[in-house]
């Protein structure tokens, strides 16, 4: 693994797809930023945080031949490393949020934002970024987000939890890459943020409406159980968990 440490960037997905450009990098190469001032989540939402409090780092994978169609695959596979990660360090309560959120109780942690670089059906290579709340205390403004020092009251070394995560993530590709899916379905199932729960939800510009989530199919599309008892499927920019 190839470390590269930055006081300060917009953005590290970005600064490292801009790397990759200039010219050949190994796989595992990591950019870890003391301070992103720009991060961006699923659906360009921002995620800003506290500089030198938290864990700001993106990831470039190299994943020839995988097929484009096994991408949640992916998505399931990282939040999962995330999730092992901190779940040995017994954070509380941590589920994964469809699609990607690390969530501790009803607290968002944790967001992803894993992009590709695609030729013909298959992936190339991916970024992962990964933004996850540690030391920060205090989130003004953002009253659903929390972070590993608030759940627990201990002050976490940053890079030792980088490289926590960084073998979690290794483990949890390596078995995406050996054909697992279907075991990493299972236990992305297994911690599946207010699965089996009635819980309230927004589609688009439409009405707010109640249902029960069942799980997610084999595109990532939320399979909802509705209040009529019909099955209904849902992408990841037309639903909304309302918590």
């Amino acid at each position: 693994m190839r470390l590269i440490k930055l006081d300060a960037t917009a953005s590290t997905n970005t600064f490292l797809k801009e790397l990759a450009k200039s010219g050949y990098l190994d796989d595992f190469t990591v950019v870890w930023a003391k301070n992103q001032t720009r991060g961006r989540g699923q659906m360009d939402g921002n995620w800003c945080t506290e500089p030198g409090k938290n864990l700001t780092f993106s990831v470039l994978k190299k994943m020839e031949g995988f097929q484009l169609n096994k991408h949640f695959e992916l998505n399931m596979a990282v939040s999962l490393a995330v999730f092992r990660t901190l779940d040995l360090l017994k954070i509380p309560r941590i589920a994964v949020k469809w699609p990607n959120d690390i969530m501790s109780g009803s607290h968002k942690i944790c967001g992803i934002l894993i992009e590709n670089s695609i030729v013909g059906i298959s992936l190339k290579s991916v970024i992962i970024g990964i933004g996850l709340n540690v030391n920060q205390s205090h989130f003004p403004g953002n009253p659903k987000a929390s972070s590993l020092y608030n759940k627990t009251g201990i002050v976490y070394d940053l890079e030792e939890l980088l490289q926590s995560l960084i073998k979690n993530l290794k483990l949890a590709l390596s078995m995406l890459q050996m054909g697992e899916g279907e075991t990493i379905l299972y236990e992305y199932h297994s911690n599946l943020f207010r699965k089996g729960v009635a819980s309230t939800f927004k589609s688009g510009d439409g009405p707010i409406f109640n249902g029960i989530i069942l799980g997610v199919g084999n595109e990532g599309k939320l399979r909802v159980r509705l209040e009529d008892d019909s099955l209904a499927e849902y992408d990841i920019k037309e639903i909304t968990l309302l918590y």
